[in-house]
């Protein structure tokens, strides 16, 4: 698992903030904006050497450093070791905690977008507020203008982006100019893009590899809309992936299995085969239990062992008519063999965790493992896999 909040006093810190890291003290002081450098010894440091950055921090209390009166500085912090060279962190004055925002050569980074919703699913990991949902534009265009020019994947998440309307597509717009190469992963209920209008301007923006993972679970449309607490959402979502399909656009659909979803699990494939044939790709979720899930979850769970037999009729019938299938979220254990050409190891590096069972298995490299929020409701067939 790994940390991504660090603490201290802040100091001369007014406002919001989003610096990239150092360790290595910049030359040329008008490279040092927008930089926060690390200080964790003050040997042959002079108060010259730290003029300029956007923040220092430091494990050290201020009155040990030298630096300028006006410095903006977050001191007295426990722990640095988790921030690296090019990792981007974001935070404030009022509380003293900066998040990091991106993790420099991982493949799991993500622009959070809003906290806001139109839908509220039964087992949202990330609770809909009402706020603004435009509120972060800012925050976000500083974090993609530091992200690495190389960065290969990134992950648009919320709440619900395309709440933002043409908001979203500044940010978009921002990742083509600045990150050409930087494959875009989008989660969004697919339901703005009912609207043709934004659904052709969202095309418009030609982003060279953009996908749209947008959830759909029945193809009964009220049993949709009861798992996402929306009336009318599943003919909503039809015709947004209907709209980007026409445009040309990838699209992955995404299908959490819990007890509310895995029985009509065959028939929706047979559904999304006959009606949506043109997606680029087909997901098959395990449980997330943080967020709505804990609440419930007596509604919601059922061991993943248990609705083997479903999930199997539905990945292979996709799969025999040559669309890309994959099992996100499952451990080998409870999967079928046949099964686990299919299975990622999807998980999260910062979410991720492992039984005491995953210590003594030969297939821990290929198995994603479990999210760590819950130790309790796993299922009760997890046991070590031996090849001999």
């Amino acid at each position: 698992m790994i940390k991504v909040f660090t603490r201290g006093i802040p100091q001369n810190i007014n406002r919001r903030t989003t610096v990239k890291i150092l360790r290595t003290p910049e030359p040329f002081i008008e490279k040092r904006e927008k930089h926060a450098l690390i200080i964790e010894n003050i040997l042959n440091l002079t108060a010259d050497d730290l003029k300029g950055y956007s923040l220092i921090l430091s494990s050290l209390p201020s009155k040990d450093l030298p630096i300028p009166s006006s410095q903006p500085i977050l001191h007295s912090i426990e722990a640095l070791d988790h921030l690296n060279e090019g990792d981007v962190v974001m935070g404030d004055a009022e509380s003293g905690i900066f998040r990091t925002v991106y993790l420099r050569g991982s493949h799991q980074n993500t622009i959070f977008t809003t906290d806001a919703c139109n839908s509220n699913c039964l087992m949202c990991s990330q609770p809909p507020k009402e706020v603004d949902s435009n509120a972060r534009l800012e925050a976000i265009l500083d974090e993609i203008r530091l992200f690495d020019t190389d960065t290969k994947v990134m992950c648009i998440t919320g709440g619900e982006p395309t709440l933002m309307g043409d908001n979203l597509l500044k940010i978009i717009s921002e990742c083509r100019n600045l990150h050409p190469s930087m494959k875009l992963h989008m989660l969004t209920n697919g339901r703005t893009f009912k609207d043709e209008a934004f659904a052709t301007k969202y095309a418009s923006i030609l982003h060279p590899d953009l996908t749209a993972g947008i959830p759909l679970y029945s193809d009964i449309d009220y049993l949709h809309d009861y798992v996402v607490q929306a009336e009318g959402a599943f003919w909503e979502t039809i015709n947004g992936i209907h709209n980007l399909g026409r445009l040309g656009q990838k699209i992955e659909i995404r299908i959490v299995v819990h007890k509310q979803t895995y029985e009509r699990l065959p028939q929706l494939a047979e559904f999304i085969y006959r009606n949506m044939p043109f997606v680029n790709h087909v997901t098959f979720m395990g449980l997330e239990i943080v967020g709505y899930t804990k609440a419930n979850l007596e509604s919601l769970w059922i061991d993943p062992f248990d609705y083997q037999e479903k999930l199997e009729a539905a990945v292979i019938r996709l799969a025999r008519e040559g669309m890309h299938v994959s099992i996100y979220n499952h451990q080998l254990c409870v999967l079928k063999k046949n099964l686990w050409k299919f299975s990622r190891a999807s998980i999260s590096d910062w979410k991720n965790d492992y039984d005491k069972e995953c210590g003594q298995c030969d297939a821990r490299e290929q198995c994603g493992g479990f999210f760590q929020w819950n130790p309790t409701v796993r299922s009760s067939h997890i046991t070590a896999i031996h090849y001999q």
